[in-house]
C-alpha cells in the first residue's frame, strides 16, 4: 500500500463522523486530516496484513484470541470505595496466602486479621496498583499473577474505567483534573488499606495519580508509604510530546484534538459504531502506541486492544485535557525518603523515557530502568522485566523476604490460581 492509500485508510477512521453532516461536525472533518497524520503510520503497518489475510479471517482470529486468552482473568475479593463527589470506585484485594478470607463486597473494614495474645496483629504491607488512561486494573495481569499470594495487593479501576462508576462530577459538567484522581486514590486506600505500610505502584496516568496523592496528602506518604514504583509516567510537560510525528503533524493534532474529542464524546453511539467498523485500523494504532517490539504475543496485543476498546469515547474525551495541564514535579520530593523504582520503555511514544529521566533527576537515589524495545505498555510487553524490578523493590523496602520472591519473577508459566 502506498503512502497516499495509507493516508486514505487513516481518513476512514473519521468517515463515519464526517457523515453526520451537522454544522457542529465541521471540526470533525478538520480532525480527519489531523488525526489522519497520526494514523498514517499505523495504517501502513496494517496494510501488509490486509494484503494477506481477509477481514473475516481476522475477525475470527480476534474472537479466538478473546475466547482462549487467559489475560485479565484473575479476580480478588471485591470492594467499593466512595470518592468525595459520590463516585463509586471498584477495587479488588489479593491477600497473602495464609491470611484469613476477606469480607463481603462493600465492607470497607478489610479482611479479618489474627489476634496474638488478645491483640490484633499488625496490619500487613499493602501494594496498591493504579492503572493508566483507557486501561483498567487488569493491565497489571502479569504482575498480579507473579505476586499473587506473596503480598497483600489492591487493584482498582479509576473513575469511569473498568468496573468503577462514571464520574459523578464529570456527568454534571465538572472538568476532570489529575487532582481528583489523587483524591480518588486516597478514598481507595481509606477503604481497602486503612492501616499499615503501603507500596504505591502506578503506570502512566496511575503514576500521575500517585503524584497528586503526594501533593495533597504529604503526611500519608511520610507516615505510611514504604516504596514507590513509577512505570511509564510523567510529572508534566505532556503537551510537548510529539508521539513520534513530524512537528507539523503533531501541531495540527494538538490544535484540533481537544475540540474534536469533545464533539465525538457528544455522539457516543455514532462514534462507537465507527470504531467497530474500523477495527483493523485501530488495532494498528493501538499496537503502534502500546508496544515497541515487533514480536509481541498476538494474544497480549489483542488483550491490550480489548482494554482500550472498552473505554467509551466520551470518557476518552473527558480525561484527555487533564494531561496537558498535569504538572506535579513539585510533588516528587515527597518520595525522596523511600525506595523508588522508575521504569520506562525506550520506545514509548506516549510518555517518552525522557520524562522518566526527568523524574529521576528529582529523585537521584531512585532506581532508573529503561527497558529496550519496549513501548508504553511495558508491563504487558516485557512483563518479566517489570515484575523482576518490582519484586526487587519489594525486597529492598522490606515488604517481602527475598526468599519468597524466587521463582515468581517470571510470568512464563500460565497462572492457575
Amino acid at each position: 500500500m502506498s503512502g497516499s492509500s495509507a493516508g486514505a485508510a487513516a481518513a476512514d477512521a473519521t468517515a463515519t463522523v464526517a457523515a453526520a453532516g451537522a454544522a457542529g461536525w465541521r471540526r470533525a472533518g478538520i480532525a480527519g486530516a489531523a488525526i489522519g497524520v497520526l494514523a498514517a503510520g499505523a495504517a501502513a503497518g496494517v496494510a501488509v496484513e490486509r494484503l494477506t489475510v481477509g477481514r473475516g479471517m481476522r475477525k475470527k482470529a480476534r474472537l479466538a484470541l478473546d475466547a482462549t486468552g487467559p489475560y485479565g482473568s484473575l479476580r480478588g475479593t471485591p470492594g467499593r470505595a466512595v470518592a468525595d463527589d459520590g463516585t463509586e470506585l471498584y477495587y479488588e484485594i489479593d491477600e497473602v496466602e495464609d491470611e484469613a478470607p476477606g469480607v463481603s463486597e462493600g465492607d470497607a473494614t478489610g479482611p479479618r486479621r489474627r489476634r496474638l495474645f488478645g491483640r490484633k496483629a499488625p496490619a500487613p504491607v499493602t501494594v496498591v496498583f493504579s492503572h493508566g488512561y483507557c486501561l483498567g486494573q487488569d493491565s497489571w495481569h502479569f504482575q498480579r499473577a507473579a505476586l499473587r499470594g506473596l503480598v497483600r495487593a489492591v487493584y482498582w479501576d479509576q473513575r469511569s474505567h473498568g468496573r468503577s462508576g462514571r464520574g459523578r462530577a464529570q456527568a454534571d459538567g465538572v472538568p476532570l483534573g489529575i487532582d481528583q484522581l489523587g483524591r480518588d486514590l486516597k478514598a481507595v486506600i481509606d477503604a481497602a488499606a486503612p492501616e499499615g505500610p503501603l507500596v504505591l505502584a502506578g503506570h502512566s496516568m496511575g503514576g500521575m495519580t500517585m503524584m497528586a496523592l503526594a501533593d495533597r496528602y504529604p503526611a500519608l506518604i511520610r507516615d505510611r508509604v514504604a516504596a514507590v514504583a513509577l512505570v511509564g509516567t510523567s510529572s508534566g510537560k505532556l503537551g510537548e510530546v510529539n508521539f513520534g510525528l513530524p512537528v507539523a503533524g503533531v501541531n495540527a493534532v494538538r490544535r484540533v484534538l481537544p475540540g474534536v474529542l469533545k464533539a465525538l464524546g457528544s455522539q457516543t453511539e455514532l462514534v462507537e459504531k465507527g470504531r467497530r467498523a474500523t477495527a483493523d485500523l485501530f488495532a494498528g494504532l493501538i499496537k503502534r502506541y502500546s508496544f515497541g517490539s515487533r514480536d509481541v504475543d498476538p494474544a497480549v496485543a489483542r488483550f491490550a486492544e480489548r482494554l482500550i476498546e472498552s473505554t467509551p469515547i466520551d470518557v476518552v474525551a473527558e480525561f484527555y485535557p487533564a494531561f496537558t495541564e498535569h504538572d506535579k514535579s513539585g510533588a516528587l520530593p515527597a518520595f525522596r525518603d523511600v525506595p523508588v523504582l522508575i521504569l520506562a520503555g525506550d520506545k514509548d511514544l506516549v510518555t517518552p523515557s525522557s520524562h522518566s529521566e526527568a523524574i529521576a533527576d528529582v529523585l537521584p537515589d531512585a532506581e532508573l530502568v529503561i527497558v529496550p524495545d519496549a513501548g508504553h505498555l511495558v508491563m504487558l510487553e516485557h512483563p518479566e522485566t517489570v515484575t523482576d524490578r518490582l519484586a526487587d523493590l519489594l525486597v529492598r523496602s522490606g515488604t517481602v523476604p527475598g526468599a519468597n520472591v524466587g521463582g515468581h519473577g517470571s510470568t512464563a508459566q500460565r497462572p492457575g490460581r
